[in-house]
């Protein structure tokens, strides 16, 4: 695993400290709560058996062992700010015998990409974090090949997620919620809003722009005890909770309990969530149209 330079230093603090921890132990709760968004990343992204795939902070990168299973002429590169989850990545690559996977730790705001590296580049919620995103875009696209092209899946905003407002607002009965992300800078929900996806990749001097709603439940965990433990030790929630004393932390546990039990399905605790589905292309494709959709 090669490491490069990272520009953005708040967001690498985070992802190489309790974060990373915090999604190694709950790997598999991850990827089930997110597996419905990969179906609808690797249809759009529309990836060919000779590809070469660049994968934009892939996790424990279940999506860059989806990519490399099909580009078997092919290959896919990963880079990500977090080393820990990178270590993960390339481990079940590993495991799977997949050597066609290499895995880069770097920013990929300023990641020196190799000439003609990719032909397509995905992210399955990895490109929200960016603190020039267009800077980002545009770096990564300079490591396309002719007619290289994006596809990602990005949260759409805050309040039209389901599976973070409803916690919160029970939690906000008795702590006051910490101030939200600010929209301009990193976090989950930075391309939350449609307009901005586009003027980002606009200038980004990507083109053929298309920016889809996609609508899926989130499983959450197998019951409610188990939903709210997780929740609470997230990064949200540790920081929502670092000055409550135990009693309101009792009390925070019990409403946020009471708000999930009427999402409790057979298969365990649903929260609805929205995202963006986005496919763009490098400008001075032919035909190209500057559009989105």
């Amino acid at each position: 695993m090669e490491t490069r330079h990272a520009a953005n230093d708040e967001q690498a603090r985070y992802w190489n400290a309790d974060e990373a921890a915090h999604w190694l132990v709950h790997e598999e709760r991850y990827e089930r709560m997110l597996a419905p968004f990969t179906g609808h990343l690797l249809a759009a992204a529309a990836i060919g058996g000779a590809d070469r795939v660049i994968d934009i902070g892939c996790g424990t990168g279940s999506t860059t062992r989806a990519a490399a299973r099909v580009v078997t002429a092919g290959d896919a590169l990963v880079v990500d700010l977090s080393a820990p989850m990178l270590r993960r990545a390339a481990r079940r690559a590993r495991q799977d015998g997949l050597t066609n996977a290499r895995f880069e730790h770097g920013d990929a705001q300023v990641h020196a990409f190799r000439p003609a590296a990719g032909d397509v580049a995905i992210s399955r919620f990895g490109v929200m974090f960016f603190a020039d995103p267009a800077g980002a875009f545009g770096n990564i696209v300079r490591g396309f090949r002719p007619g290289g092209r994006l596809a990602f899946v990005c949260w759409q905003n805050l309040a039209d997620n389901e599976w973070i407002v409803v916690p919160a607002a029970a939690a906000a009965q008795h702590v006051a919620l910490p101030p939200l992300d600010d929209p301009a800078g990193p976090g989950p929900f930075s391309l939350g809003e449609r307009d901005r996806v586009a003027a980002v990749l606009g200038a980004a001097q990507l083109t053929d722009i298309a920016i889809e709603p996609v609508a899926e439940s989130l499983w959450m965990g197998p019951d409610v005890a188990d939903t709210v433990a997780f929740l609470k030790a997230t990064g949200m929630g540790k920081s929502l909770l670092r000055d409550a004393d135990p009693p309101t932390v009792a009390r925070v546990s019990e409403a946020v309990q009471a708000a999930l039990e009427p999402y409790v399905t057979p298969d365990g605790v649903q929260l609805g969530s929205r995202a963006w589905l986005v496919t763009a292309h490098r400008r001075g494709r032919a035909a190209a149209s500057t559009a989105w959709q």
